[in-house]
C-alpha cells in the first residue's frame, strides 16, 4: 500500500504560480512511477503529468507542456508539480497517484490515489 497526501492548492490569479506537493508513505516511494491528474467540474479526469524515476523520464499533457514541471525528492518521499503561467482553464481538483513503473503512461494504470487538492485560477 502507498498512502498519498496532496497539498499546495489554492486560489491564484491568471499568470501566477503554485507548487503542489504529494507526500507518500508506505511502500518504498522510489519503486513507483508517479503522476498528476486533474478533474474540473463536469469534465473527465485529465492525465496531466508523470515521472518514471528509473528512466528519468517525464510526461506532460499538451495542455500544460512548457508551463508545468514535475519533480521529486526521494529523501522526503515527496513529489511536486510546479505550475507557472496558470490559466483559468487549469482550475480543477488535482490528484497525485502511483503506478507500477511499466504502467506509468497509462492513465488507468494508477492504483493509489490521494484525496486531491483544489486549484482555482481567477481571470
Amino acid at each position: 500500500q502507498v498512502q498519498l497526501v496532496e497539498s499546495g492548492g489554492g486560489v491564484v490569479q491568471a499568470g501566477g504560480s503554485l507548487r503542489l506537493s504529494c507526500a507518500a508513505s508506505g511502500r518504498t516511494f522510489s519503486r513507483y512511477a508517479m503522476g498528476w491528474f486533474r478533474q474540473a467540474p463536469g469534465k473527465e479526469r485529465e492525465f496531466v503529468s508523470a515521472v518514471r524515476w528509473s528512466l528519468g523520464s517525464t510526461y506532460y499533457a499538451d495542455s500544460v507542456k512548457g508551463r508545468f514541471t514535475i519533480s521529486r525528492d526521494n529523501a522526503k518521499n515527496t513529489m511536486y508539480l510546479q505550475m507557472n503561467s496558470l490559466k483559468p482553464e487549469d482550475t480543477a481538483v488535482y490528484y497525485c497517484a502511483a503506478a507500477l513503473p511499466d504502467w506509468w503512461l497509462r492513465a488507468n494504470g494508477y492504483d493509489y490515489w490521494g484525496q486531491g487538492t483544489q486549484v482555482t485560477v481567477s481571470s
